[in-house]
């Protein structure tokens, strides 16, 4: 305070004048307004830190207090007045970040109306209200909802914004009679004061106005996004299968992530339009009053200038929707690659995939590019507007005559830089207003597509009927256009406790039956009824990540003696004992670290758990191994299902006796029904599938004469002790189970940066196109720009008189002459600088996703198995596309907006040096802040990034799952929890932006006490010191200093917030990588491995560095040209076998040759493109036959024809219009499990290995199709070095060695007959084991 009382008072009596109202008036203003000051910063600091002080006690003591703390931090809601004005409430939050990083539980709780749960009733009753029967969502309707969730905020914010561009106009009006002020002519005394205070009002009225409208407005967008996730949910949730073919997940979830968001973020621009007009108005009243006619010209500059945006605007929606098309074309891509990781590497195709992903982010920085340069151009017609519309204004004053004094002209060009704001949003606003609209039609299109019938299946409740399930007359088509219905003619009756079977061939309708069962599939004709509640196992399992207990309990609450007996039934207690966590264990995406039996199981017991009335199999016991099967089916359903209605499908022809009833099913139609021995004689179809059982049987028991002599006493031995090795399902990662039990959960926390930015980071961004040489010539461009308009001011101010009395220093025309050709000078500095930009932020965002991609394509597969897939897509869409379109713009607003502030301050002390007395405390005290608030927000925005992974990720799960989830009725819950998720999700965001408004209030009001001290410094000074025009241009600037302040801190705050993504993405680029995939000097030759001979030389495999051996020293050799079997109970280590052999791991010690070549030596590629494998789990991607035969594009159309009729797929392909050109969906799913299988089949007879790997390769298929696929591989794999991993015992009888592992060490290693004549053996235990169970049928 004394600096001001000082300055003043030594200047007055430096005059010798005697001052003291102005003494009094100044020091009273000075004083209230460093009064209120010391009270916001004390109030908002002791606030603070009671709060803390509430919270520390709290945190010590019970967990449950942790909410109360919650509830009274949030205390926007129970605020004061004075608190809410100037967001003291957030004073706590911030304060508390200051001190440590914020983590979630810090962050208040939503308020009622905030919350989905409040605000989404209301607006689902708006739409289903407007939507009425006639169910089309339109995008009207959706805006109706929209407005009716957040209409308050809206009315609020018209009524701020009406008042903040008033009070913003107060300033330009008084400009003029302040320079007659101070050029000698007064009206009346102390009118000086009255204008200091006119001014100062003015300024605190618009500041408030401002924050409580920017945040009402964010709060709004905030809630819409919200409901309208939520909706896109409800609707994820219900659609039907036929409509959801037509969307991707990814698509889907762009829906989610990317459309949502923008109409959230279009709240921001609500107001422009009628705000632009009522600026325009204003700006010409004032106009009118200074320079009288001339005003007309301005509004027809403004005019033209607006209309010559309507074309960009236009072009930039046009790219903006291509750029948008082409995105969700690479998304859905990528996210099928990183679901396929696996496979890629194994096949050593992932360079092909990742060359295709390249390509079609190239499609896409096409149109981003077009995006770009369009921008530019905007930016250029904008940074030029004011200069055009004054050089046409003072043009028509000097045509017209009217004298240009300085006070009239300063008045004009402050109203010039008001003005230049509405101009200059409006390109923005309109192509916001364009996005929002693509979006809201995106997301209504979505919205209108068909939902699941939900009269398909008329429901009884439990016990009302005998029936549990009744057919009549039942087509049902997939597609309902199509004329060849998928189902046909299905008459079915089950009573209730019956058991069903249903068989038949691949692709025969089996799964299509039970869909329709379930009410999935779109009914043509007939009815159905369903008698009581449901449960369904699905064939390729579905579990989600989290608990295992969760995922059994599925919502139900737990009953422990039941929970234990469902895990006994699906012999899951040995699995969690090998688990450190047992049923606490947390499961990664997609089951990722179980093995395919192990998830089934899961699934069952989910199943089992539920205590349905009618439960649906689909062939759940293909993924388990013989001895699992048989003890799944025995105990879950004869056991614990046995008096329930029970329909399973099932391709194993042991467990068929034991139905009451089989269903043999043929192009989907059921063809025979009745009991075993009954259809056994009477059809061929059924004969086929069973005589191929019978078949494989016979070839087991020729191998096996002699050693079964007695099937009883065998059987008796043998009940004891295969109770005792209970078999836990054996799976693609078999022994991930040890992986997990060290570093504690195999899935982390999702890593995010504390504390600050590193500088590296800006460093790092800003240099890496071109080596950054383009940034001087960008910040040249600003500074030159910057000078210009300055001195193009400058010279209005100083050569035009300050009134009609004085003559004019230069003649009129000079005076224009200069102005324009400054004018034209700072409009080539912008475009110039537009260029640069767009180039640079291009060529850096092309830089860093290239980057980014290779790094992740080539990544160990042990980075995906602990990574979810939602955080690499996460990095690829939403921090790509900050990177594309926002960051380099932030960066640069950051540079020239403190650019332009220097040039303000340096006008400013032009004319009173004695303004930086205030300036630097006023300046140091804005830093401080900033210093207070950045930790708090920028650990905000982490976890507004860290929290919107788990809700896309549960999102893409429910999608997966919908089956599952609506076949036991458990939608409500998961809409639940999705909106627990995107209240987590809405938290930071809200409190971000209080956060944010806290900052700016706080430094508008700083720099409104520079503004005051400046102007009351101007009128102390006596009349004639300060030349008044000069003044006047400091005035001019000092209007504009509080938005420019604030402008900067916003931007570096903003600039930290976003820069985020740019940290996120380059975390991702320093992945460690595998070994190189070609060693140049170390190739093998072409024909490589031509003999086939693996020896493996005390092999010993450890899955990371700190974990436990899985192979503890293996030794041996796998002659050339022979098929050896490798069986073993789970956790033997036969996968991990396998994957070494690819080098999916490598070796911890010892080594493996493949015809005396140690793999190790070679490069990946080289090693996997000369192996085959046949995975556990097809997979087929999306594209067409020949794709996904031949990725690489390496053989002709004959040799693919000629594989396809080898696995028997020749003629399924021919029938299809396209031919080898027929797509395939994503995921393959338009094809069957089996047809899936003998595609990978397909594959490897193309590539012709001298090794093939069959891992598990016939689980999903029927005996018939398996023996088949046996017969295929004798046929073409006969010189060949076949290993395969089986659960069937008959696929490795017939093999010319077997090897037995046990934890890691051999056990047995020799020929199957040999191992048979030794009774004691392991490999005699399980085949007698096998050939018991499948003879003994489980008759009832």
């Amino acid at each position: 305070m004394s600096c001001y009382f000082l300055v003043i008072d030594f200047l007055s009596s430096k005059k010798g004048q005697s001052l003291e109202t102005q003494v009094l008036v100044s020091d009273v203003i000075l004083t209230i307004m460093g009064l209120f000051f010391c009270f916001v910063g004390f109030l908002g600091k002791k606030e603070s830190e009671e709060t803390l002080l509430l919270q520390e006690t709290l945190l010590n003591g019970v967990e449950s207090n942790k909410s109360n703390a919650g509830e009274i931090v949030a205390s926007c809601s129970n605020a004061s007045v004075f608190s809410i004005l100037t967001f003291s409430w957030m004073g706590n939050l911030i304060g508390l970040g200051y001190k440590k990083a914020l983590d979630l539980e810090d962050v208040p709780q939503l308020t009622g109306v905030d919350s989905v749960k409040g605000a989404f009733p209301v607006f689902r009753n708006k739409l289903e209200s407007d939507s009425g029967s006639g169910r089309r969502i339109t995008t009207i309707k959706l805006v109706k909802a929209l407005v009716s969730a957040t209409w308050k905020e809206i009315l609020l914010t018209a009524f701020l914004v009406l008042v903040y561009t008033l009070a913003s106009y107060v300033g330009p009006y008084l400009i003029d009679t302040f320079v007659q002020y101070l050029n000698g002519s007064r009206a009346f005394k102390n009118e000086g004061y009255l204008l200091v205070s006119a001014f100062l009002v003015a300024k605190l009225v618009e500041c408030l106005a401002q924050r409580h409208w920017f945040f009402r407005l964010q709060q709004a967008g905030i809630r819409a996004r919200a409901v309208l996730v939520a909706m896109i949910y409800n609707k994820g949730l219900s659609i039907s299968c036929q409509s959801r073919q037509g969307h991707t997940t990814g698509e889907i979830i762009n829906f989610m992530s990317v459309d949502a968001e923008r109409v959230g973020d279009f709240g921001w621009y609500m107001h422009d339009p009628w705000m632009v007009v009522l600026q325009v108005a204003l700006a010409l009243v004032i106009l009118y009053k200074n320079l009288g006619l001339a005003s007309v010209a301005t509004l027809v500059a403004t005019v033209l200038v607006m209309l010559a945006n309507v074309p960009l605007g236009r072009l930039q929606e046009n790219f903006q929707d291509k750029l948008m098309k082409s995105k969700d074309k690479r998304m859905k891509g990528t996210s099928e690659v990183l679901r396929n990781m696996r496979i890629l590497k194994l096949q050593a195709w992932e360079m092909k995939f990742l060359s295709k992903i390249i390509e079609l982010r190239n499609a896409e920085t096409g149109w981003l590019r077009k995006f770009m340069y369009t921008n530019a151009v905007t930016s250029f017609v904008f940074w030029g507007a004011p200069t055009f519309v004054s050089v046409v204004t003072f043009g028509a004053c000097m045509l017209l005559g009217i004298p240009l004094e300085s006070g009239k002209i300063l008045s004009a060009l402050a109203t010039f830089r008001i003005l230049q704001e509405p101009i200059y949003n409006l390109p923005d606003t309109i192509s916001m207003i364009a996005q929002t609209k693509v979006s809201l039609d995106r997301i209504a299109t979505f919205l209108c597509l068909e939902d699941l019938q939900h009269d398909v299946i008329e429901k009884l409740p439990r016990g009302s009927s005998d029936t549990a399930i009744e057919i009549v007359g039942g087509n049902f088509s997939w597609d309902v256009s199509s004329t060849n219905p998928t189902l046909k003619d299905i008459n079915i009756k089950v009573s209730c406790g019956m058991r069903v079977a249903v068989c038949g061939t691949v692709g025969s309708g089996k799964s299509s039956l039970l869909s329709c069962i379930l009410g999935e599939m779109p009914k043509i004709s007939g009815t159905i009824r369903l008698c009581g509640t449901k449960a369904y196992v699905a064939q390729s399992p579905w579990i989600q990540s989290g608990k295992i207990e969760d995922n059994i309990l599925f919502g139900r609450e737990m009953d422990r003696e039941k929970y234990d007996e469902v895990l006994e039934a699906c012999s899951l207690k040995k699995d969690l004992e090998i688990l450190s966590f047992g049923d606490q264990t947390v499961i990664g995406e997609r089951g990722i670290n179980l093995s395919g039996g192990q998830k089934q199981r899961i699934q069952i017991a989910r199943a089992l758990y539920q205590d349905a009335d009618v439960y649906l199999f689909d062939d759940p016991f293909s993924a388990v191994d013989a001895h699992t099967g048989s003890h799944l089916f025995k105990e879950c359903l004869l056991g614990l299902l046995g008096s329930k209605t029970v329909i399973y499908v099932t391709h194993q022809v042991e467990f068929l006796p034991a139905a009451d009833i089989i269903l043999v099913m043929k192009d989907g139609r059921i063809t025979q029904a009745g009991k075993y021995n009954d259809i056994l004689n009477s059809g061929s179809d059924f004969m086929e599938l069973v005589g191929a059982h019978k078949e494989a049987l016979l070839a087991l028991d020729s191998t096996v004469a002699g050693s079964v002599s007695d099937k009883s006493t065998i059987g008796k031995e043998n009940g004891g002790e295969c109770d005792k090795k209970e078999e836990a399902g054996h799976g693609q990662n078999g022994n991930t189970d040890d992986i997990v039990g060290q570093k504690g959960q195999l899935v982390q926390e999702e890593e995010r940066e504390k504390g600050r930015v590193g500088l590296s980071v800006y460093w790092k961004y800003i240099t890496t196109a071109y080596g950054g040489a383009l940034v001087p010539f960008i910040l040249l461009g600003q500074v030159l720009f910057q000078l210009l308009q300055i001195g193009s001011n400058y010279w209005m101010a100083w050569a035009t008189p300050v009134s009609k009395d004085v003559e004019p220093p230069v003649s009129g025309s000079t005076l224009i002459t200069v102005y324009v050709a400054l004018a034209i000078g700072s409009s080539f500095c912008i475009l110039a600088r537009a260029l640069l930009l767009a180039t640079t932020g291009y060529k850096t965002a092309t830089i860093l996703f290239n980057k980014m991609h290779y790094c992740i394509f080539r990544a160990p597969m042990s980075f995906f198995d602990a990574t979810p897939s939602g955080r690499i897509l996460n990095r690829a869409s939403t921090d790509q596309s900050a990177v594309d379109l926002n960051i380099p713009y932030q960066v640069a607003a950051f540079a020239f907006s403190m650019i332009q502030l220097l040039g303000i301050i340096a006008v400013m002390s032009q004319v009173a040096w004695q303004v930086f007395i205030v300036f630097i405390p006023v300046i140091a005290t804005c830093i401080w802040l900033q210093q207070y608030y950045i930790p708090s927000a920028r650990e905000l925005a982490r976890l507004v990034g860290v929290c919107k992974a788990p809700l896309i990720q549960h999102f893409a799960e429910t999608i997966s799952g919908s089956t599952t989830i609506r076949s036991f009725d458990q939608e409500p819950r998961f809409r639940d929890s999705s909106m627990k998720l995107i209240d987590g999700n809405s938290r930071p965001k809200f409190y971000v932006a209080g956060a944010m408004e806290w900052l700016c209030f706080r430094l508008d009001m700083l720099s409104s006490i520079t503004f005051a001290f400046s102007l009351v410094f101007l009128i102390s000074v006596p009349t004639g010191t300060i030349d008044p025009s000069v003044a006047g241009l400091a005035v001019t600037y000092g209007l504009n200093l509080n938005m420019l302040q604030a402008w900067v801190i916003w931007n570096l705050c903003n600039m930290e917030n976003k820069i985020i993504s740019v940290e996120r993405i380059l975390q991702y680029t320093s992945i460690p990588s595998e070994p190189p995939l070609v060693i140049e000097e170390n190739r093998p030759d072409s024909l490589w491995p031509s003999h086939g001979e693996v020896a493996i030389q005390n092999l010993q495999v450890r899955y990371a560095p700190h974990m436990p051996l899985v192979l503890r020293g293996l030794t041996c050799t796998f002659p050339g040209g022979m098929k050896t079997g490798i069986v073993g109970r789970t956790g033997s280590g036969k996968s991990t076998l396998i994957q070494t052999l690819f080098r999916i791991v490598d070796p911890a010690a010892g080594q493996v040759l493949i015809d005396g070549i140690s793999i190790s030596s070679i490069g990946l590629h080289d090693l996997r493109s000369r192996l085959s494998i046949i995975p556990q789990d097809p997979t087929m991607f999306e594209g067409t036959v020949r794709s996904n035969l031949d990725p690489l594009e390496e053989y002709t159309d004959e040799q693919i024809w000629e594989a396809l009729d080898k696995c028997q797929l020749g003629d399924e392909v021919r029938k299809k219009e396209g031919k080898l050109d027929s797509t395939v969906a994503e995921n393959g799913e338009n094809w069957s499990m089996g047809q899936r299988q003998l595609v990978c089949l397909g594959r490897v007879l193309l590539k012709k290995s001298k090794v093939l790997v069959l891992d598990e390769a016939t689980a999903s298929v029927d005996t018939a199709t398996d023996n088949l696929i046996q017969q295929t591989l004798k046929q073409h794999f006969s010189d060949c070095t076949v290993l395969t991993i089986a659960h069937r015992i008959t696929s490795v009888v017939d093999s010319d060695m077997v090897l037995l592992l046990d934890h890691g060490l051999i056990e047995e290693y020799d020929s199957p007959s040999r191992l048979l004549e030794n009774k004691s053996s392991a490999f005699a235990k399980l085949v007698a084991e096998y050939s018991t169970r499948s003879n003994s049928s489980f008759e009832k």
